[in-house]
């Protein structure tokens, strides 16, 4: 099955890991390591509720006024 995986930086190093499919989230020091990571927590997810119904998720952009 493959799923999304969405890294972004933190602020005090490493990254944050989002499964928008399941909603697990997970960090690590490297890409790889938040990525395995969120694998590890994305299967113990499916593990305990089963698979993931649905569409995949749509990543786009937007902007927002500097106020």
């Amino acid at each position: 099955m493959t799923l999304t995986a969405v890294l972004t930086p933190d602020p005090q190093g490493g990254y944050v890991a989002l499964n928008p499919e399941t909603g697990t989230t997970t960090e690590g020091e490297s890409v790889a390591e938040a990525l395995a990571n969120l694998k590890e927590a994305t299967e113990l997810y499916l593990e305990e509720f089963g698979s993931v119904f649905g569409a995949r998720p749509l990543l786009t952009t937007f902007e927002v006024s500097n106020a």
